[in-house]
């Protein structure tokens, strides 16, 4: 399974569709608020959705939203990263609600090899984020330094830093060959 992809992978105009979705919660959406201290009661007091809001119910925090979608990008996008270098913009377009499934995909629109080193590029893409009906619902744009294949190569390739097992006592090794 690939986890990211080298400068050299990404082609502009490609677009890339994440898998899985995810389906939002109220306990995800209530810790998420509580753990960055977003107490506005849009979010937390079905009470008041209901009876003082245009949607009648809670709204998902547009940050969690967001985050779920980075997340969701990045076995994709950024999983080889050498930095997310900015995130351009950042738009919601549409409300999600507690037990909507976001989908998201992620389109190539430049690249760039580094102006600083030879090892590496910059990649430019815009994520869009929808739900299971196809509301859009978030669209960001962002960059990331991404290494290039020579960079991974003097890293370790694929997997950099990823030990090998040692046998002990509770298991002696490879199964060999004979079985």
């Amino acid at each position: 399974m690939q986890f990211g992809r080298s400068y050299e992978e990404f082609e502009v105009g490609a677009t890339y569709k994440h898998w899985p979705g995810k389906t939002v919660t109220e306990a995800d959406d209530h810790a998420f608020c509580l753990l960055t201290m977003n107490h506005h009661p849009l979010h937390l007091d079905a009470h008041y959705a209901q009876e003082t809001t245009q949607f009648g119910r809670n709204v998902v925090v547009g940050n969690y939203v967001y985050s779920i979608l980075l997340g969701m990008s990045v076995p994709d996008v950024s999983g080889k990263a050498i930095a997310n270098l900015e995130v351009e913009s950042l738009r919601h377009v549409a409300p999600t609600f507690h037990g909507d499934t976001l989908y998201g995909e992620t389109t190539v629109l430049d690249k760039r090899e580094s102006t600083s080193k030879d090892d590496r590029g910059v990649v430019h893409v815009e994520t869009v984020g929808y739900t299971q009906d196809g509301t859009v619902v978030c669209v960001f744009r962002r960059t990331v330094m991404v290494p290039k294949q020579s960079y991974l190569d003097a890293r370790g390739g694929e997997q950099p830093g990823r030990p090998t097992p040692v046998p002990d006592r509770n298991w002696p090794g490879p199964a060999s060959a004979d079985g």
